[in-house]
C-alpha cells in the first residue's frame, strides 16, 4: 500500500469517526425537550418588610431551562440578572438598592442562581435546589416552585425564595426606615418546549 493510499485511508477512517459522533449527538439532541423562556411573560422580583414600601423589579435578565433528558429532575435552570436594571419606582429607594450598602451594581453587576438539583414534591410543585450569587457573594439557596401548563408544551412557574440579607453583606440601614432582614424574591416564568419530546414527571 503506497504512502498516499495510507494516509488516505486514515483520513477517511476519522471522518467516519467524527460524523458518527456527530450524528449520534444530533440524535440524543432530539430525544432531549428544549425549552425557550419568553421575554415577555417572565419576571424577577424582590419583596422586603419594611416600615415603606420596598419592592421592585428587575428589567435586563438571561434565562435558560436545560434538560439532558425527558426526566423534568435532570433540568438545570440558570438565571443571570442584571443588577442595575433593578426598578422600584425611582426615587431614594431605588437609588439605595443600587448603592454600595444594597446591591452595589458598581462592583458586583449581576446577580445569577444556578440550580444544583430539581426534586418533584407534589403533581406541580418542585424543590430546587441551586448557588444564589449576589454582592459577590455565593450561597445555597431553595426555589420553590409551583407549575401550570403541564403537558401542553407551554408552562408557566411560579417560584418563591428567601433567603437572609446580612448573608450577602447586606448590613447598613435606611435612615428612618426600619427594614426586616429576610428578603422575598418572586420569579414567574413562562416556557415553550420548542422541540424535543415531552418532559416526564412523576405522577
Amino acid at each position: 500500500m503506497s504512502q498516499r493510499l495510507a494516509l488516505n485511508c486514515v483520513r477517511f477512517t476519522v471522518l467516519c469517526i467524527v460524523t458518527s459522533g456527530v450524528l449520534s449527538l444530533i440524535g440524543r439532541a432530539q430525544n432531549v425537550p428544549v425549552f425557550e423562556i419568553s421575554k415577555q411573560d417572565t419576571s424577577f422580583k424582590f419583596n422586603v418588610k419594611a416600615s415603606i414600601k420596598i419592592a421592585g423589579t428587575f428589567d435586563k435578565w438571561d434565562a435558560t431551562f436545560t434538560l439532558t433528558s425527558p426526566d423534568v429532575t435532570t433540568g438545570v435552570l440558570d438565571i443571570k440578572i442584571q443588577a442595575d436594571s433593578v426598578n422600584c419606582g425611582g426615587g431614594v429607594v431605588e437609588k439605595t438598592m443600587k448603592g454600595k450598602d444594597y446591591f452595589d451594581v458598581e462592583h458586583n453587576p449581576l446577580i445569577t442562581f444556578h440550580s444544583t438539583k430539581i426534586t418533584q414534591t407534589g403533581p406541580n410543585t418542585f424543590d430546587v435546589d441551586g448557588d444564589y450569587m449576589m454582592r459577590g457573594v455565593t450561597k445555597p439557596q431553595k426555589l420553590t416552585l409551583v407549575l401550570t401548563g403541564k403537558g401542553t408544551g407551554t408552562g408557566e412557574v411560579k417560584g418563591t425564595m428567601y433567603f437572609d440579607k446580612k448573608d450577602y453583606g447586606i448590613t447598613k440601614k435606611i435612615p428612618f426606615v426600619t427594614v426586616a432582614d429576610r428578603i422575598e424574591v418572586l420569579d414567574d416564568i413562562k416556557a415553550k418546549r420548542v422541540s424535543g419530546p415531552p418532559v416526564v414527571f412523576k405522577q
